[in-house]
């Protein structure tokens, strides 16, 4: 049994050996003691004086022969489970390496049915999924470097053949680097699937913001007075702020298509997508120009409705003053009124400067093509009419005033 050079031909038969073993050395373990116990008792007979039943030198020959077989078997015995231990750590290296081939089949047919995914979800949730395959791969690839250790520990035992673990050890290797080479491969897929389905969704959530700016930007809400319509302007030149900001966005568009996989940036839907979202942020930051050109414009109409309703005010006040005013004909009354001419010449200075501003405007909103152009010309009309008119009144007033002291100063020089 113990010269037997049956070392099996897997693990499970090398196991049952090594128990099969187990129990010879038990049974060696118990020969011993009794081997010893009767080569004590014997070498006594070989020390009796007088009447000896056999020769003492027979006694401890036989004795020291026992014990030589005993110690051989022994020795036979730890030989034996040196090799059968050998085989064992053999077929162990053997049956890793298959589990090891065995994981990397399933691994490489898995990455062989995977897809990137269809849109941003799916390709974050398989991205998710790869990175646990990745710690898998690690994992995998210490037990299997510890596997390789063994089997170098083998080979430099020199007790078995090399050429079937030296050429089980390059094939894995050879099928673990593929691997990692598809691993990567598909990692990179992984990627750039994840990268255009970013650039995908960033655009599309660029051209909603662009939309619902367009629908903002192109409103035809100009307001009611001047309180409302300054209101919209400072809303709209936020407005304005904002579309600037996302200039930039726009413009890095071609840039972040030039990074992605050439089956993604050369798609013609993609590329079309990109003009549409330039084309539609011209639209959008022409109109906020146009929009607030012609909020300015209501702006300065409404400015000018007020200003002109103002200088109508002081045009009808001194208008009624005027035509009730009748000219004195006592020198000293004639000097008080004509004070008040004065007075009224300096506030004449001002309000002429007011409507000069307002006819100013009018001419900027008539050469604008102000809708409102007509109204606009039609109220300047009207200020300039009322405006001639008390122009003439304080003339004519101001010519009996002369009259008046003429004849004044004609009787006193008489």
């Amino acid at each position: 049994l113990l010269v037997s050079k049956d070392l099996g031909k897997h693990l499970l038969e090398v196991e049952d050996l090594l128990q099969k073993q187990g129990l010879l050395e038990a049974d060696i373990s118990a020969q011993t003691e009794r081997v010893q116990a009767l080569n004590a008792a014997a070498l006594k007979f070989s020390e009796l004086e007088g009447y000896q039943p056999c020769d003492p030198q027979i006694i401890c020959n036989r004795v020291n022969h026992v014990q030589t077989c005993l110690e051989e078997l022994g020795e036979l015995a730890g030989k034996r489970r040196k090799e059968l231990e050998d085989s064992r750590q053999l077929w162990a290296f053997f049956q890793e390496m298959e589990e090891a081939e065995a994981w990397i089949r399933e691994k490489e047919q898995i990455l062989a049915t995977k897809t990137c995914g269809r849109d941003l979800s799916s390709v974050l949730t398989l991205t998710n999924k790869h990175k646990t395959m990745l710690g898998e791969l690690g994992n995998r690839r210490a037990l299997l470097h510890q596997t390789m250790k063994k089997g170098e520990q083998i080979l430099a035992k020199k007790r078995f053949s090399p050429g079937g673990i030296q050429e089980k050890m390059r094939e894995v290797r050879l099928r673990w680097k593929k691997l990692e080479e598809v691993t990567g491969l598909h990692q990179q897929r992984l990627q750039e699937a994840l990268n255009f389905f970013q650039f995908s969704a960033e655009t599309d959530d660029l051209v909603a913001w662009l939309q619902d700016t367009y629908r903002i930007v192109s409103s035809d809400d100009f307001g009611h007075d001047d309180y409302s319509t300054q209101a919209l302007l400072r809303k709209h030149r936020a407005v304005v702020e904002e579309v600037e900001k996302h200039r930039a966005a726009v413009l890095a568009l071609r840039k972040q298509l030039a990074l992605l996989a050439p089956e993604h940036r050369q798609g013609v839907d993609v590329q079309i997508r990109v003009v549409e979202v330039e084309q539609l942020y011209g639209e959008v930051a022409e109109v906020a120009v146009l929009r607030q050109q012609w909020l300015q414009d209501a702006l300065a109409v409404y400015r000018m409705f007020s200003e002109v309703h103002a200088c109508e005010v002081w045009v009808d006040e001194k208008e009624q003053w005027l035509e009730r005013m009748e000219v004195p004909e006592e020198l000293d009354e004639v000097e008080v009124v004509q004070h008040r001419f004065e007075s009224l010449d300096q506030e004449m200075n001002s309000v002429m400067g007011r409507i000069l501003d307002v006819n100013q405007v009018v001419q900027q909103l008539v050469d604008g093509g102000h809708p409102s152009s007509e109204e606009v010309r039609s109220c300047q009309d009207h200020l300039n009419s009322r405006w001639n008119r008390v122009v003439e009144l304080v003339e004519s007033k101001k010519s009996q005033l002369s009259s008046v002291l003429k004849i004044q100063n004609y009787l006193l020089e008489c």
